[in-house]
């Protein structure tokens, strides 16, 4: 039986130190990375989305970064595509692809290979939609969303409206849920022998503690003046205006408060969205966890790394 090719998957929370994990994994083993964040796939930004530096990337291409203009949306289907040609293209190489990101949603399409049907959009349900969102409110929308496909509605942020629209307009279309779409979907094993990494923490205040650290040392490193240059611009933003980072700097900007109220709600966002992401991730029983807090903190992680795609190899690759 022909053996598949490999790939190599880092996930978790923001701040929890994949970018550097996927690059030294890179470095050693000859990969590449492949992005799987649903900011960093926009251009401008940098600071706000976190996206690694030349420093940080040491030389290791890095695809999916930068490659859409602020004002398009990139759906789940569209990244999935994207990806599967750049894994295509390492492999082609010879090399191993290495998926880094802490867009769950992104990661679990691509790597359990969903199959996207062809639903068509309906302008005119999504717009209407559009318009009940802002007259009945969003949540009246996740509540409908709630009576016809609860497993989606569970799945989707409160906030993220613009999924919460394409749900109900996937039901109104075919009368069947999103998530009964998706389920159906998964019934082509995925072409990659896949190795999932998690990096996790115990101590969810230690986490915070990071999170905080991080966005200090954002602030040093320009977020400030990028945010400011990208509002004076008057670029239209959508999608991208979601980054965590930029929004909560608006009123500031505005000179509706101080600067220290904005910060602080960068902060607390932050600290919000790795719960969330950490809460997605733990539901998978296919990753394999390195607990960064009870590992030494400069040794520890890349060398219990090792150890757990040296078994992977034995067994599988």
């Amino acid at each position: 039986m022909e053996k598949k090719p490999p790939v190599i998957a880092v996930c978790g929370a923001t701040a929890s130190g994949k970018t550097a994990l996927g690059v030294e994994i890179a470095q050693a083993y000859g990969g590449e990375v492949i992005s799987a964040d649903s900011m960093q796939i926009y251009e401008g930004l940098d600071i706000a989305t976190a996206k690694p530096t030349a420093d940080e990337m040491q030389g290791i291409p890095h695809h999916l970064i930068s490659v859409l203009p602020p004002d398009e949306a990139c759906s789940v289907a569209m990244y999935v595509e994207m990806a599967r040609a750049k894994i295509a293209e390492i492999h082609a190489k010879g090399k191993i692809p290495v998926i880094v990101g802490g867009t769950g949603l992104y990661l679990d399409s691509l790597l359990d290979n969903i199959q996207f049907p062809d639903i068509p959009s309906a302008p005119e349900i999504r717009a209407r939609l559009e318009r009940e969102s802002e007259t009945l409110g969003r949540t009246a929308l996740r509540e409908r969303l709630v009576q016809c496909d609860p497993e989606s509605a569970a799945r989707l942020h409160e906030n993220n409206l613009r999924r919460i629209i394409r749900a109900l307009e996937v039901y109104e279309l075919t009368g069947i849920p999103l998530s009964e779409h998706a389920r159906r979907s998964r019934a082509v094993p995925a072409p990659w022998e896949i190795l999932r990494i998690g990096i996790g923490f115990a101590d969810r205040e230690k986490q915070y503690d990071r999170i905080r650290k991080r966005v200090d040392l954002m602030l040093d490193t320009g977020l400030l003046e990028e945010v400011r240059a990208e509002y004076d611009s008057g670029r239209r933003r959508t999608t991208a205006a979601m980054a965590i980072g930029y929004k909560e700097l608006l009123p500031w900007l505005a000179g509706e408060e101080p600067l220290a109220d904005g910060v602080a709600r960068i902060k607390q966002e932050t600290c919000r969205y790795a719960k969330r992401q950490g809460t997605w991730f733990r539901r998978n029983a296919d990753i394999q966890w390195i607990i960064r807090d009870e590992i030494c903190e400069n040794c520890g992680i890349f060398e219990n790394c090792q150890k757990i795609i040296a078994k992977w190899q034995q067994d599988v690759v």
